[in-house]
């Protein structure tokens, strides 16, 4: 049988830390996460690096897309950051310490929720289950990172729309 031959060192050393960080991100894959439609928008990358590394008791996970990310295994929440920033609705509003978010239940899952940054452009979308994060520390968690993308407008009562007209 014939032999292979020797290595040099350095080869072998990178194949042994190439293995090892294979073994290492096998425990947990990347989450597969559609990019949203402005993915590349520059505005995201200062909000996407401010990330935080746990949400709650939620670790920070990689995904597969630019300008995402997810937390918990299984997945307790996915945050895509460039989807298209919302425009005026009836959704319900809220501010939370400083940053504006609509709020809308999937009607098909009872306990999924999307909550979308109002007034920024880009926008940032997070996705979350409802029994595995409460939506307070989910957002508040979020607030400083996205607060990076400048707000351009806010949330309005339906009170503020009639005394301004």
């Amino acid at each position: 049988m014939p032999s292979l031959p020797l290595l040099p060192r350095p080869a072998r050393t990178l194949l042994a830390a190439g293995a090892l960080a294979t073994a290492l991100t096998g425990c947990t894959p990347a989450v597969t996460v559609e990019p949203a439609e402005n993915a590349a928008d520059p505005g995201c990358a200062p909000a996407m690096v401010a990330m935080p590394e746990t949400i709650g008791e939620h670790e920070r996970r990689e995904t597969t897309s630019q300008a995402t990310t997810a937390y918990g295994e299984p997945t307790a929440a996915v945050v895509r950051c460039g989807v298209t920033p919302p425009g005026p609705t009836t959704d319900p509003c809220s501010s939370v310490n400083g940053v504006d978010w609509l709020l809308r239940q999937d009607p098909e899952e009872e306990n999924t929720w999307t909550a979308t940054t109002y007034g920024r452009d880009p926008a940032v979308e997070v996705v979350f289950d409802s029994t595995a994060i409460a939506s307070s520390t989910l957002l508040v968690e979020l607030g400083s990172p996205v607060e990076q993308i400048p707000a351009e407008r806010q949330c309005l009562d339906l009170e503020d729309v009639v005394e301004g007209l």
